[in-house]
């Protein structure tokens, strides 16, 4: 059996090209018309699909954290309020909704909490995406199963138990898996690329890579080591506010990745030796002996 994930109208998995996601996520700082220049960028670089991220913040952030002050582009805030300023609401998602079908790209969102699955339902998303976060939230995986669509699971900062737990409670089928390290930028002696391979072998589903290096070659790299997906964070200039914009690429730069990622799949081949037409004149010209 193949493995492979219908995504919308895309196959993801073996023998597909790879499926390329431009994270968003909240590099928008809250800003609409940035977010649709991130868009725009990712559409212009040939990126699948953008994300985004949706957070119920009074859920997700601790009771610790939610009064602990924060500098911010809107000011000297508590940490909770911040959290606020980040969510786009259901009018602002109709619009990228809108805006994102008008473009021929697709869009989804990691989910962080189970409000925020069932606040995007309502827009038939192509998959959900479970960060790294919240692999562990079991009953986050069941309700995110019951929508019955495709599944993205994030595996950084998680053991290989966590993980085949994980896996136990989404089950194989319409399940990708992404191996990542949640550390924003990442090291290279971290990125452990090949973890793709050890994840392949284990389970039966198809595997990508979330990245957060600063660089474009090792995003390459997983493509060549079986990564099916790639994604990593779209910015429109890494010095913008905000704590993920360090492990993000600018839009020059996302160009470039989606033309490393394409020359990857051609480049791996099919391991099979044979000799290429483009070969034989050399062959004619400097082969002296032949058995």
């Amino acid at each position: 059996m193949p493995r492979e994930v219908r995504l919308g109208d895309r196959l993801v998995g073996d023998g597909h090209p790879t499926y390329v996601i431009a994270e968003i996520g909240i590099n928008h700082n809250g800003e609409l018309e940035t977010a649709k220049q991130m868009i725009d960028a990712a559409v212009h670089a040939g990126a699948d699909a953008v994300k985004f991220q949706k957070r119920t913040p009074e859920l997700c952030v601790p009771p610790e954290q939610r009064g602990q002050m924060r500098e911010t582009p809107w000011g000297y805030i508590p940490y909770l309020d911040y959290r606020y300023k980040v969510e786009f609401n259901e009018a602002d998602y109709r619009e990228i909704d809108a805006y994102c079908k008008g473009h021929r790209i697709q869009w989804f969102a990691s989910v962080w909490d189970e409000p925020s699955v069932d606040f995007l339902e309502a827009f038939h998303p192509v998959c959900y995406k479970v960060p790294s976060a919240s692999l562990t939230d079991h009953a986050l995986l069941r309700h995110v199963r019951k929508m019955k669509r495709p599944v993205i699971l994030s595996t950084g900062m998680s053991t290989m138990e966590q993980i085949r737990a994980a896996v136990k409670v989404l089950g194989p089928d319409d399940l990708i898996l992404a191996h990542e390290t949640s550390t924003y930028p990442c090291e290279p002696e971290e990125l452990n690329l090949r973890m793709v391979e050890t994840l392949r072998r284990e389970f039966p589903c198809p595997v990508g890579y979330s990245g957060h290096e600063v660089g474009l070659v090792p995003s390459a790299v997983a493509v060549a080591l079986g990564s099916c997906m790639v994604e990593r964070h779209i910015t429109l200039d890494r010095a913008m506010w905000g704590s993920d914009q360090a492990a993000s690429v600018e839009p020059g730069g996302f160009e470039r990745l989606v033309k490393y990622i394409r020359v990857s799949e051609l480049a791996v081949g099919d391991g099979v030796k044979q000799v290429y037409a483009s070969e034989r004149p050399s062959l004619k010209r400097l082969r002296r002996v032949d058995n």
